[in-house]
């Protein structure tokens, strides 16, 4: 039987701040290193040995990588990072504080856009979107690919692929693989996984830094799910 374990980052400095984050890379905060510090002893706790590791590029999941394995004494894992991974791009939201872009734009309109499966925000303006076409972690990603906006939608177009072609093969071979990565990428992931309607995962929530761990039959359905 595969066991897939999904975990968020740890908060990070602007989930502090109460900011849209997305695409922006910030680092953890001190709750949020301790947070998956304590996912890592999870996992040594509950024996847990994987086998391969997927992150994004953004360096709040990269270092949520770094202490689970380093608490779980699985620093030696092969570990693969790749933009499909990244957090929902915000758009022009992105930096602005929440309680902020409420009080711009409304409280419904700010919901839609943080909560329906297919609004996307307002798109970034151009210099923006110039400095992560300029940014080395996306140098190998065509300028034609890269996101200005995103809903969990097309969050979930350019999740799967990445999911077929490199995730889904390990877990059919009967690994055991951690996918740490981001609130919004990992509910895309959770939709296509559990077949979750369009309206059902609007509410769900992911918990920041604790292991939600997937045990699927050998056609990936899930057969059980539990946070450590």
């Amino acid at each position: 039987m595969a066991r897939l374990v999904l975990c968020r980052h740890g908060q990070s400095e602007w989930n502090a701040k109460n900011l849209f984050t997305g695409w922006a890379d910030v680092d953890l905060s001190e709750k949020g290193h301790q947070e998956a510090k304590t996912a890592g002893e999870k996992l040594k706790n509950n024996n847990i040995q994987l086998d391969v590791v997927y992150t994004s590029l953004l360096q709040r999941a990269i270092k949520t990588t770094y202490h689970i394995l380093n608490e779980s004494h699985q620093l030696y894992l092969p570990t693969y990072k790749h933009w499909r991974l990244n957090e929902r791009h915000y758009g022009n939201l992105q930096g602005l504080n929440k309680d902020d872009a409420r009080d711009d734009f409304g409280e419904e309109q700010v919901h839609i856009w943080r909560r329906s499966y297919d609004t996307a925000p307002p798109a970034q303006d151009e210099d923006q979107r110039q400095s992560y076409i300029n940014d080395p972690k996306y140098r190998d990603l065509d300028a034609r690919v890269m996101p200005d906006a995103e809903s969990l939608k097309d969050t979930l177009v350019r999740v799967k692929p990445y999911w077929n072609d490199h995730i889904a093969p390990q877990l059919l071979a009967g690994k055991t693989v951690l996918v740490s990565a981001h609130g919004n990428s990992l509910r895309a992931l959770i939709k296509y996984l559990e077949d979750v309607s369009d309206e059902d995962i609007t509410g769900l929530e992911i918990k920041t830094g604790e292991p939600l761990v997937y045990e699927l039959t050998d056609d990936l359905k899930v057969e059980d799910k539990y946070y450590l």
